[in-house]
């Protein structure tokens, strides 16, 4: 763990303390540890610990009381309690005062390292939304609305409908079309908005990662598995999770999600005894699961289960209306954020813009517009986008002449090798295909692999074979 992490130790046995002390310096964290309550609420003004143990019974300001006066000093740091009773009165006071955690003395050393890996997840899981709501009220509204086109607003339409409920929801659109801000949306405008918001990329892990990802594990439930691991669906409870790319997930992950979905109960890698959790669902994905389900490749009552609701989210190359506003909103937002000073597009360079076909969505217009403000030079915008629309112009213009020197080439005494003509044409053909493929999808092999309906090892085979790279 890193040095930042700072504990306050508040006991009044030396011995205990001297324990914690050498316990807590050997996982790594920075240790003060003092006496009784008023000694720490002293401390606080040059000692700010990220974790808190306390015990209750203590001489004195009694450790109830000392932990009421420190949620009003340090309300977000955690606290765990440590008691030899275990009252349940006592348990209930102290998680009702705001405490984290309540461990019986005396305890395992897995237990405390356990209480502080919760503690401080949980913690740093509060920040990020807290954060992420202030991002979302500082101005990425623009993002969704954009202008006032129909298939938006009928999205957007959607969303105000049912956010304050607990349905579940399916996103569905291409790459960088803004689905990840929906699910963000729905999540602020609901009941759980104080709750934590948990997002999980489906497409990021292997199955086995993903499933002790989202479910967790216990202790020995595999080598290596030296305690236990909450999941994703425990810190997200009472909240929201948001599953994207969805459509990646394996049919046994499927089946378990389904579980949680009907029952709000699952078990983790190695566990016995069922978890129950609330947590509103969210799920996203560019993939056609109708077509997944009709191949077997996702499940159909898991397709039912989550498409009650389906928001769809249309690609920007339909929403020219939106440009504009977009470009003014991102030009506005990185300026500010680069200290840059503000600027517009000139009338040639917005043009450009809203004839370009947009395959990377809104997030590739972000970008590119962030590279521009960084650069301070809106050449680079036209130089992007000219590149980027060269190759369908040159596979219109010149694919003739291609073959006819195809043909030079292979000529020989007799006359023409047809199939060696036949043969190398579509080769040419495949590459100039999948080259086109990776730049529409932004060199994403995983993406591009589905758009060309082949696995993702012949795809990084058929590039090593047409020399196709990224910086090619």
């Amino acid at each position: 763990m890193s040095e930042a992490f700072r504990v306050l130790v508040i006991d009044d046995d030396r011995g205990v303390r001297e324990y914690l002390e050498a316990l807590v310096s050997r996982q790594g964290y920075d240790v003060t540890s003092v006496s009784g309550g008023e000694q720490a609420l002293e401390r606080l003004s040059d000692v700010r610990p990220d974790l808190v143990t306390l015990d209750v019974v203590l001489d004195g300001m009694d450790g109830l009381e000392t932990l009421r006066r420190l949620k009003k000093r340090i309300p977000d740091v955690p606290v765990v309690m440590l008691s030899g009773h275990g009252h349940a009165r006592t348990i209930v006071e102290a998680m009702q005062l705001g405490a984290a955690d309540f461990l019986r003395k005396p305890f395992e050393v897995e237990e405390l390292e356990l209480a502080f890996q919760r503690a401080l997840e949980t913690r740093a899981l509060r920040e990020e939304v807290e954060e992420l709501r202030g991002r979302a009220q500082g101005g990425d509204e623009p993002l969704l609305h954009g202008a006032d086109d129909g298939k938006m607003r009928e999205a957007m339409e959607i969303v105000e409908q049912v956010a304050d409920t607990d349905i579940t929801v399916l996103v569905r659109g291409e790459s960088g079309t803004g689905k990840e801000l929906v699910a963000r949306t729905l999540h602020r405008q609901s009941s759980r908005r104080s709750k934590p918001f948990v997002k999980v990329n489906c497409a990021a892990l292997p199955s086995e990662l993903l499933e002790s990802e989202l479910f967790g594990f216990e202790k020995g439930a595999f080598t290596g598995a030296q305690k236990r691991k909450l999941g994703k669906f425990e810190f997200a409870n009472r909240g929201t999770i948001f599953l994207d790319e969805i459509g990646e997930m394996s049919p046994a992950l499927q089946a378990k999600l389904l579980q949680v979905l009907q029952d709000g109960e699952f078990s983790r890698l190695g566990g016995e005894a069922d978890v129950q959790v609330d947590t509103r669902i969210i799920a996203a994905t560019n993939r056609n699961l109708e077509e997944g389900v009709a191949k077997g490749e996702f499940r159909e009552d898991l397709y039912y289960r989550l498409n009650v609701v389906t928001v769809v989210m249309p690609p920007l190359r339909e929403r020219g209306g939106a440009i504009p506003i977009l470009v003014d909103h991102f030009l506005r937002k990185f300026s500010e954020q680069y200290k840059k000073p503000p600027r517009e597009l000139s009338p040639e360079a917005m043009d450009q813009l809203l004839h370009y076909h947009w395959p990377g969505n809104v997030r590739e217009l972000e970008n590119m517009i962030r590279r521009m403000i960084v650069l301070g030079n809106e050449q680079t915008v036209l130089q992007e986008i000219s590149v980027r629309d060269a190759p369908a112009a040159e596979e219109a213009s010149d694919g003739d002449v291609d073959l006819e020197a195809l043909g030079a080439d292979l000529a020989n005494g007799e006359g023409l090798d047809l199939k060696a003509i036949s043969k190398r044409a579509a080769r040419l053909a495949e590459k100039r295909v999948i080259g086109r493929v990776l730049q529409q999808t932004r060199w994403n092999r995983k993406e591009a692999a589905e758009r060309l309906q082949i696995s993702y090892k012949a795809l990084l085979y058929k590039m090593k074979e047409n020399g196709l790279s990224e910086g090619r």
